[in-house]
């Protein structure tokens, strides 16, 4: 992954934004319920025009899920290495579902290499379709692995979907605006660990590299060790502190192309020097393949012309998992036009 140009803010975008010393807390209550949609959309609002991040909470999803998901991540990358690179995301192709040795995806190459490991699971098929579609990988040594990961996989699209509706509210559209471009959307469900860091710590070795999130939405669950941190629009970088039982939200390149730039992908990264293991469980949700984002009409004007051609949401992102992985640029270089045949 590389750092996105549209991270990049000109002073005119940076004049509108207020700054923050730390993320908004949203009640996902009455949005959930129906009681007062309106007002939960109104702190949606401020905190994606400003922040790009915020935590949720009384958003449904059960505790005793997400611990069990850790719970699982924890033994999994407790697998000898050996064993997870048998299931290395290269086998899956395009599907890019598997296992990420550490420093095997680096999303700032030109400062920085990560110090993490990964394990990717997507929508199951029982063929390569195209790229994010096709068969996941399972650890054979853990029986119980494959169904905590898939129920926490449903739960976060849930989840996603009820969130979507209110970013939709708060642009004043109608609440399912995104669902038309969601009928099979592209997911990612990753599993993270962070070893720590001791010494002294720069920028050429740190947990994730400064970046922005290729899609729509990210649903972020982290344990208690800390270390994600976003930049506030004074340059300086901001501490994601953990808060038990909320999730950080953070919108994704497309919403900001989707907004003209008036919600803000913001650059985040993470750094561990807790001197614990950091696990993390992060859930991606894009579109449809062929789904085709463009500037609202709400958000051009004649002040503020748009800024971004129409893109298609799995070309954009398949173009910019190329640049990360050597096995898809050696593809891209046979079959430059690669695309899904079928993801139904």
């Amino acid at each position: 992954m590389t750092k996105p140009n549209l991270a990049q803010l000109d002073d005119r975008l940076r004049a509108q934004r207020q700054s923050f010393e730390k993320f908004p807390v949203v009640d996902m209550a009455p949005l959930v319920d129906g009681s007062d949609k309106r007002s939960v959309a109104k702190e949606i609002r401020w905190a994606l025009t400003n922040v790009g991040f915020m935590y949720v909470k009384n958003h449904g999803v059960c505790e005793e899920l997400v611990h069990e998901t850790f719970a699982q991540a924890r033994a999994f990358f407790d697998l000898p290495v050996d064993k997870k690179m048998k299931l290395h995301i290269s086998n899956s192709g395009v599907a890019l579902h598997g296992y990420i040795e550490v420093f095997g995806e680096n999303t700032d190459p030109s400062k920085t290499k990560d110090l993490k490991e990964c394990f990717d699971v997507g929508p199951e098929r029982s063929i390569i379709e195209g790229p994010f579609f096709g068969p996941n990988q399972w650890p054979a040594a853990l029986p119980g692995f494959r169904q905590s990961v898939v129920a926490y996989h449903e739960a976060m699209k849930e989840l996603s979907m009820k969130i979507l509706s209110g970013i939709a509210l708060s642009l004043d559209l109608p609440s399912d605006f995104f669902e038309p471009r969601m009928k099979n959307p592209i997911t990612i469900q990753r599993l993270l660990h962070y070893p720590p860091q001791t010494g002294v710590v720069d920028e050429r070795i740190i947990g994730i590299g400064a970046h922005t999130d290729y899609g729509t939405l990210t649903i972020l669950a982290q344990d208690s060790v800390g270390g994600l941190q976003v930049m506030n629009r004074d340059g300086a970088w901001v501490e994601g502190t953990p808060i038990p039982g909320t999730f950080v939200i953070n919108i994704g390149d497309l919403v900001q192309k989707l907004t003209n730039d008036l919600y803000l992908a913001n650059l985040h990264r993470v750094v561990n020097t807790s001197g614990r293991e950091r696990y993390s469980i992060p859930f991606f949700i894009d579109a449809d393949y062929d789904a085709v984002f463009a500037p609202l009409e709400s958000c051009v004007s004649e002040a503020r012309p748009a800024r971004y051609p129409p893109i298609t949401c799995g070309m954009y992102k398949f173009e910019r998992f190329v640049k990360t992985f050597p096995h898809l640029e050696r593809r891209k270089r046979i079959h430059p036009a690669v695309s899904p045949e079928s993801h139904k």
